[in-house]
């Protein structure tokens, strides 16, 4: 199974054209299928019915290993166990998104007001290894993404999906209505084709859309499925995992 690496956006083009699948936008594109299609309209419906097994499911499974790992968060470092963050959702709906809480809570505050500043201007992910506001129980729940674990109850909500592309903070795409309109014509998602393929590329949302674009405008369930059957080949090797 191959996904071959998807090029960089320049970030200094004025053209949107990698938002376009041919001469039509992806949204566009995706919109009309949606209109037009009742075997895509039924795949939509199965895509969310998949979304509401699978996380039902892995909740109940890992629900016993979760409970010991938030007493350790909760016992190792003041705050809370759970972290949740304002991301950008499906129709540019805003949304609660939540992860284990992996930094000292005193840098939280600093974090979201760094990501406001420079991510305004570019559109930055900011990531960096051996990041001194991770704790040491956190850089472990990074490397093994465990720590994106409690996003199964915003899939199991609709917030989310368990293949889409990755739901990002509001400051990231602030400066880019055109690929905010685009990215979130489609849920997020827990794994998705950028995640497989250029997670160890954690810069900008400029980085990501190229590989957004060909998941929006080539939906479907075998492709979800082929990029479900992918991820855990990634979280083992821990590509920008930190």
């Amino acid at each position: 199974m191959a996904f071959h690496s998807s090029t960089v956006v320049d970030t200094n083009a004025d053209s949107l054209s990698v938002l376009c699948c041919g001469s039509c936008r992806a949204d566009v594109l995706f919109r009309n299928q949606v209109s037009t299609s009742r075997l895509f309209r039924l795949q939509l419906v199965f895509k969310r019915l998949l979304d509401l097994l699978v996380s039902t499911f892995l909740i109940v499974l890992i629900a016993p290993v979760l409970l010991p790992v938030l007493l350790i968060i909760r016992v190792t470092s003041r705050g809370p166990c759970i972290f949740s963050q304002a991301r950008w959702g499906l129709n540019e709906e805003p949304f609660r998104c939540f992860k284990l809480r992996t930094m000292y809570v005193e840098h939280e505050d600093k974090l979201v007001g760094q990501q406001s500043a420079q991510g305004m201007q570019k559109g930055l992910l900011l990531k960096m290894k051996n990041d001194p506001r991770v704790t040491p129980f956190g850089a472990l729940l990074r490397r093994t993404s465990f720590d994106e674990i409690p996003q199964l109850f915003n899939v199991f909500l609709g917030q989310m999906s368990l293949v889409g592309p990755r739901p990002l903070v509001l400051s990231m795409m602030e400066p880019f209505p055109e690929i905010r309109e685009v990215r979130c014509v489609v849920r997020p998602g827990l794994t998705g084709l950028w995640q497989i393929r250029n997670r160890a590329r954690n810069t900008s949302v400029l980085d990501m859309i190229a590989d957004d674009v060909e998941y929006i405008s080539h939906f479907s369930l075998l492709l979800d499925l082929k990029i479900l059957l992918a991820t855990p080949g990634e979280i083992i090797r821990g590509s920008g995992a930190y």
